[in-house]
């Protein structure tokens, strides 16, 4: 009698046991799929914030607005400098640094600002940047422009009287390479083509930096090439 009731409590002890597995493993496949359903739903949202983010003008490849300054079809040769001062000095282009003076944002696009710089690169700006990309035409306002370079982006100005050969090279060089870079047009400054940028050091306001080069020469895109990827995503405030 004993036996059998020693029997019974193991067959119960181990029906009870393989149904609390089965409770177990519906709850993981339960927790799974809510994990799933949650992991999706951020994926779309960030989906969403992501186009709405880099759709700017909708443009493709990041090219905004209508113009021709910028065509296509140009070539460049692979970089065979990297060091941004060797390869500024080979291309005959002037680099200088000033530090920021404020990070401080205004409201009205309009408003008039002072740069120390020409082009600038630091100081009171539009609270909303431009979209990164390339601007055949009409570029955004420098406060505009001062913030994207805040946010670690590099811009590369040009003279739209620079010979079209040359900005085909410039558009062939964004397009080599579009991660957080805006070109512009610029018919008010002393040099043919500069590149600038902000960076982070010393905090708070940083540093902001110019590479100004008068005349075009063979080595200007392999100095710009320098610039960008010594500066860029390094400003006082980093955005993706």
């Amino acid at each position: 009698m004993s036996h059998r009731r020693d029997q019974k409590e193991r067959l119960r002890a181990e029906r009870e046991r393989r149904e609390a597995e089965a409770r177990a493993a519906s709850q993981r496949k339960r927790l799974v799929g809510v994990v799933a359903a949650v992991v999706l739903g951020v994926a779309a949202v960030v989906i969403v914030i992501v186009v709405a983010a880099g759709g700017g003008g909708g443009s493709k490849k990041g090219v905004h607005g209508g113009g021709d300054l910028f065509p296509s079809g140009g070539s460049i040769s692979k970089q065979k400098l990297f060091n941004l001062p060797k390869a500024a000095a080979a291309a005959g282009c002037q680099l200088t640094s000033n530090k920021a003076t404020s990070r401080e944002h205004i409201t009205d696009i309009n408003q008039k600002i002072k740069y120390a710089t020409n082009p600038p690169n630091s100081g009171k700006h539009y609270y909303v940047p431009a979209d990164d990309g390339l601007y055949p035409g009409k570029p955004p306002k420098d406060v505009q422009l001062v913030h994207n370079q805040e946010h670690g982006r590099v811009i590369i100005w040009v003279k739209p009287t620079l010979p079209v050969d040359d900005r085909k090279q410039i558009r062939a060089l964004f397009d080599e390479d579009t991660y957080q870079m805006v070109v512009v047009q610029r018919p008010n400054m002393p040099y043919a083509i500069a590149a600038t940028a902000w960076g982070k050091d010393p905090t708070p306001l940083g540093t902001g930096y110019v590479m100004g080069c008068t005349k075009w020469s063979d080595g200007v895109i392999d100095a710009l090439r320098a610039f960008r990827d010594e500066h860029r995503s390094d400003g006082p405030e980093p955005i993706p």
